[in-house]
């Protein structure tokens, strides 16, 4: 039906054709204001972008991401945060131990520390949470306790570990109301496997207290002198 003789039809007429394509008119203006707040979002997306703290990124990249929060802060992310804006030490990651506190000290150019021992000690190997299923009760209580979600299970029902995803922190040991929850030790695969290093000679010199040298030789100069009087 052609639209130039629209005005010539009486107003029963004009409200058919209205109620006869109502559907395409609204399928038009939603698509419409879809694309126009689309757009402004974009924009908006664009013009008030918060740039992140690089620092941060690569601090947070050197870290564990255990989000175990030994370390005093709810997660390695904030803890990063804390590091970059100097407020926080580089020696308080158990997970990471001396192997992060280098990494750490590399980067930010600063002085080797020893793992800060109210913190937690560095774990000899690294291990994962291993539920014994036949005495589990499923409470949900260790899987709402991990911080990287890698529990499986339901209330009242078996729970088990993801092994792959597990990164040893032992926040759902604690909460176990029935002990069922054992820390085993990962066999390290050799694609990771290195050699100990012995310390380097800076920082055997820088463990060392300007007395000790001039000691051991007073020491030395007193037995000599001793065994040539006698």
């Amino acid at each position: 039906m052609p639209l130039w003789g629209l005005a010539a039809w009486s107003p029963y007429k004009k409200m058919e054709i209205f109620l006869e394509h109502i559907v395409l008119i609204a399928v038009l203006t939603l698509t419409g204001l879809a694309i126009l707040f689309g757009a402004i979002l974009g924009a908006a997306s664009v013009k008030f972008k918060v740039e992140g703290d690089p620092l941060v990124e690569q601090i947070d990249t050197l870290l564990p991401q255990t989000q175990c929060g030994q370390c005093g802060y709810p997660g390695c992310k904030p803890y990063a945060t804390a590091i970059a804006d100097g407020k926080a030490d580089i020696n308080r990651c158990p997970p990471g131990g001396h192997a992060t506190i280098q990494s750490l000290a590399d980067l930010l150019g600063v002085e080797v520390k020893p793992l800060d021992a109210e913190h937690g000690v560095e774990a000899e190997v690294k291990t994962v949470a291993y539920i014994r299923e036949d005495e589990c009760i499923g409470c949900t209580k260790c899987i709402q306790a991990c911080p990287v979600d890698a529990i499986l299970g339901a209330a009242k029902l078996m729970h088990t570990v993801v092994v792959s995803e597990c990164t040893g922190c032992d926040l759902c040991v604690e909460p176990c109301p029935v002990d069922c929850i054992d820390m085993l030790p990962v066999e390290q695969p050799l694609s990771e496997w290195s050699w100990n290093l012995p310390p380097s000679t800076r920082e055997v010199l820088g463990n060392m207290k300007a007395g000790d040298l001039i000691g051991s030789d007073r020491s030395d100069s007193s037995s000599g002198k001793g065994d040539r009087a006698a």
